[in-house]
């Protein structure tokens, strides 16, 4: 078999070596790719948001599974070009893709079908959100209704904030047309939980729960990012919780989803909340999570490969699924002034021995120059730790991220603190 991943992170590196590991796959290409997956896939220069080139090119190569690891071309439609088109892809439609392309159609969504989430408000016009805010109390979340490579989502703990979030997002159009609309909605307390569940349309299986860190500094300061490391399994995700999220979230959603009319197979992330009110909806995205992915797939012990092509048929039944009963935690390198501007083309070195001691190094915005592999993004590596228990996954880890260096780089070094 012949698989195209679209992508150039940490997480399509991540997949590119899961998928690798299949006896069913002769060859894998990566569009764009990125200089780390190299080892296991061919790079192809064509961008991910371009659905007219990589319909061509699944084309040209037989391509017999594309996966979409990025939002955008999933959100833009590549899904409905590529099936329409008589091309195979795991991947929701531009319909199902809203759950994570609009939050306002998501809030809705959520509200329609019963689903626990805060409670929102929408707003179209600046100076309402402003009164709004007037005759309300703090904190608030603050979402840009579109897209915004995970940083649209602002947490303000007074007015002024708030007031400095809406017009950031509204009036300065930070985010584009993102920002054409905003939610307002309850800041909600409690360790954050994702889920992830692959979907055949009928029926559904779910990897191992993780917990992201998306503030950029230690403590869980500072500005929103991707995400700057994870962890799995989570200790608090319990037996009785995990019924609950099943019962009151995940079934939901997958009902809501078939009457809805969405029709495909593809991957749902249930960004939860474990609340003293019981687990709540903070948002759904429609693709692998990205750092997520490059902890809940080393812990996964089945064909990747398979269950994504049997997806793709309705067949999930018929694939075996099974999680192993270890720990994996992630921890990402950034380079400095990550999520704000930050310079590119430094040199990085201390992979190959981060690797002689174990770790999993996942490139995110790395590129080849002269020979030498070098940082081209501001999520730059992932380094992931397998162990028995979390405590030595953390251990291990953090020695290989000290390994590694170039210029300017930081990362978090509370990592998995919470789940210790």
């Amino acid at each position: 078999m012949k698989v195209l991943v679209v992508g150039s992170g940490g997480r399509e590196h991540t997949l590119v070596w899961k998928i690798s590991q299949s006896p069913k796959v002769d060859k894998i290409y990566a569009a764009p790719g990125n200089a780390g997956l190299e080892q296991d896939a061919e790079s192809v220069p064509i961008k991910a948001n371009d659905i007219d080139g990589l319909l061509e090119f699944a084309k040209e190569k037989k391509i017999d599974l594309t996966i979409v690891g990025p939002e955008v071309p999933l959100v833009d439609g590549i899904a409905d070009r590529f099936i329409a088109e008589g091309q195979r892809l795991f991947g929701f439609s531009e319909l199902g893709a809203r759950l994570e392309g609009s939050k306002v159609w998501a809030k809705g969504f959520m509200k329609k079908y019963g689903i626990p989430t805060g409670d929102f408000s929408v707003f179209y016009d600046s100076s309402m959100a402003m009164d709004f805010l007037e005759n309300n109390s703090p904190p608030y979340v603050i979402k840009a209704d579109g897209l915004a490579a995970g940083k649209g989502v602002i947490i303000c703990h007074d007015g002024e904030q708030a007031r400095v979030a809406v017009n950031k997002i509204m009036g300065k159009k930070d985010f584009g047309e993102a920002g054409n609309r905003i939610v307002i909605e309850e800041f909600l307390e409690g360790q954050e939980i994702s889920i992830m569940a692959v979907f055949d349309g009928k029926d559904y299986r779910l990897f191992l729960p993780s917990q992201d860190h998306k503030r950029a500094y230690d403590g869980d300061k500072g500005p929103n990012t991707g995400g700057m490391g994870a962890y799995a399994p989570v200790p608090i995700y319990t037996e009785m919780l995990q019924e609950r999220v099943i019962k009151e979230i995940i079934e939901p959603t997958f009902n809501g989803i078939k009457r809805e009319g969405i029709k495909g197979a593809g991957l749902i992330y249930f960004g939860i909340i474990n609340t003293v009110d019981g687990p709540k909806v903070l948002e759904y995205n429609c693709r692998f999570g990205d750092p997520e992915t490059q902890v809940v797939l080393p812990l996964f012990k089945g064909d990747l490969f398979e269950v994504l092509f049997e997806a793709t048929n309705g067949n999930l039944s018929s694939v075996n699924f099974q999680n192993s009963s270890g720990t994996a935690v992630c921890v990402v390198l950034a380079s400095g002034g990550y999520p704000a501007s930050y310079n590119k083309g430094y040199e990085i070195k201390g992979i190959d021995r981060a690797v002689e001691a174990g770790c999993i190094v996942f490139h995110a915005g790395t590129a080849m120059e002269n020979d030498k592999i070098i940082t081209s993004g501001g999520r730059v590596l992932g380094v992931t730790a397998v162990a028995p228990t979390l405590q030595e996954s953390l251990k291990k880890a953090y020695k290989g991220v000290d390994m590694i260096s170039f210029t300017d780089s930081f990362s978090r070094r509370d990592i998995a603190e919470k789940g210790v």
